[in-house]
């Protein structure tokens, strides 16, 4: 047995245009996965991703979705429907926001604890129920959490409580979907060289950051999808309800 082939099986992956969530898409491809992705605003970076999907041989599609609107998910999942009729094996809820910004708690705008929390959070309530009504049996859930939900993050508090809350939904819903044979699991990403985290990563912080990190250097995407693999994975398939941490080691130093 392959225990690392995926032939056969459907993956949905959300905020799969760029960053974590083309490389996980593309990864599943490689193991032979029909992939599936959403975007919400960039269709450009989508389709390259689509064209790195079908390079593998592999199918995909691509979904528009503005994860922030449960009308918008819907949508998705009417195509999901359509691409994948037998059922969905892998979700992967990949997509979220970091506002880079430095704020306190008591400057912090409602709107960009709104937005954060919908994002984050409320969109993979709603995805997550979708998913879970179209999964099959021996299906397998990760969600993209974060350090900063384990450790917390000062003046980054609408993202920190956003994935503090998602590793929480994760330990429910483990058990939820336990008796269809279905793992749900997080996997929890360091600092990770994308496009989201650019701006912090600049020049000489770039430098302080990979100082309190053991293994001395920022993830590449590649680096947090590999272990997304491995949990949709037959090798992964006793393995329910648990945080995989990918980040050098930062979470042992500061």
């Amino acid at each position: 047995m392959n225990w690392m082939d995926l032939n056969g099986k459907c993956a949905l992956v959300t905020g799969g245009s760029r960053g974590i969530g083309r490389s996980i898409a593309v990864k599943l491809a490689q193991a032979g996965a029909t992939v599936g992705i959403t975007y919400r605003t960039n269709e450009t970076a989508a389709r390259d991703t689509l064209s790195q999907i079908n390079a593998t041989g592999a199918k995909g599609w691509v979904g528009k979705c503005d994860l922030a609107d449960p009308g918008s998910i819907k949508a998705l999942f009417q195509s999901v429907d359509k691409y994948f009729n037998n059922g969905l094996d892998f979700f992967v809820a990949n997509a979220g926001v970091w506002p880079p910004e430095e704020v306190p708690i008591t400057e912090m705008r409602d709107d960009q604890w709104r937005r954060t929390i919908e994002v984050n959070l409320n969109s993979i309530f709603h995805a997550t129920k979708e998913a879970g009504r179209r999964m099959r049996d021996g299906g397998r859930i990760v969600l993209i959490g974060s350090t900063a939900g384990q450790r917390g993050e000062a003046y980054h508090a609408d993202y920190a409580a956003s994935k503090g809350a998602l590793i929480s939904l994760v330990k429910g819903l483990c058990v939820e979907f336990a008796d269809r044979n279905i793992t749900v699991n997080c996997v929890a990403p360091g600092w990770v060289d994308t496009e989201m985290s650019a701006s912090a990563l600049k020049g000489a912080s770039r430098k302080e950051i990979e100082k309190i990190i053991p293994l001395g250097r920022v993830a590449t995407a590649d680096d947090i999808a590999g272990p997304v693999i491995f949990l949709c994975s037959n090798l992964a398939r006793h393995i329910t309800g648990e945080v995989l941490n990918v980040n050098g080691g930062s979470v042992l130093c500061g």
